[in-house]
């Protein structure tokens, strides 16, 4: 079996709180782009063993494609063992959820080729002991997510809108972007309701003008060049330009493929990493 696990994007994303237990409360929206990493799965007589097209990336336990196909086989008591091969091109650390999506490849898969009968609902119950992502990457498409990202309501599509997303040569851990962030010192939020109302109404421009992502705050003022990556998209036309989730990726909507080919081109020369696509 072969399953696409597609990044996302963040079109909004608000701070509202938070928990005791030191996690944030969130208020996002998300978005698949048709960009995506592959798993071919295939069942053998035992153990979970994974490699991948990339050196780099770990294949024992602290992959969460490992952690997924570990808890839903202790879950549901499986006993033969699974092979997965991982074809990465979601870039790494990149605030566009690829190990989640991964993970919710996996949730996804299992049930149908070991045969067990569970529901979505369930899937992304299992999926949130994972990573606060991965419920929103099991569904997938336009969604409001919210409390630490568990608590998922579906939008109307958002798709077809063309993007260029530039993903610079260093990582940025989620968890040090989130130790980093004051509330306190927040005093400007998104519109989160009429940015989900000009995505209905299919106004572009109002969504640009509106998306906000609070994490910025942090990231950008700690990597200033995410700042000037943002002004150039601006510069070549982008309608808007923001950070996905916790960085270091920055994307831009446009509402012409020629402008978009042309920013592309520009930044192409500057970096590996960087991709023509659209919102699905």
């Amino acid at each position: 079996m072969l399953v696409k696990a597609y990044g996302k994007i963040n079109i909004s994303l608000d701070v509202v709180g938070k928990r005791e237990d030191g996690y944030h409360l969130l208020k996002m929206i998300m978005q698949n782009v048709d960009l995506y990493d592959s798993l071919s799965f295939q069942k053998c007589n035992k153990g979970i063993n994974i490699s991948c097209n990339k050196p780099y990336i770990p294949t024992d336990e602290k992959n969460l494609v490992y952690k997924a196909a570990k808890l839903f086989m202790d879950t549901y008591d499986i006993h033969e063992g699974i092979n997965i091969y991982l074809k990465k091109n979601i870039p790494v650390a990149a605030g566009m959820a690829g190990g989640s999506a991964d993970a919710a490849a996996v949730l996804r898969a299992l049930p149908q080729i070991f045969k067990i009968d569970v529901d979505v609902n369930e899937l992304m119950k299992l999926g949130v002991k994972i990573g606060a992502d991965v419920p929103y990457c099991i569904m997938g498409g336009t969604a409001l997510c919210e409390g630490i990202g568990e608590i998922i309501t579906p939008l109307k599509p958002f798709k077809n809108q063309i993007l260029v997303l530039v993903k610079p040569s260093f990582g940025v851990s989620t968890k040090e972007v989130f130790k980093n962030l004051d509330i306190s010192k927040i005093f400007k939020h998104p519109d989160t309701d009429a940015i989900i109302k000009a995505m209905d109404d299919e106004k572009v421009e109002d969504v640009c003008n509106g998306m906000k992502n609070l994490l910025e705050n942090v990231t950008l003022r700690k990597y200033p060049v995410l700042k000037r990556i943002k002004e150039d998209m601006i510069k070549m036309g982008a309608m808007g330009s923001m950070m996905s989730g916790s960085g270091p990726t920055i994307f831009a909507f446009f509402d012409d493929m020629l402008k978009a080919q042309r920013c592309y081109d520009k930044f192409k020369i500057q970096y590996k990493e960087i991709y023509l696509t659209r919102t699905i």
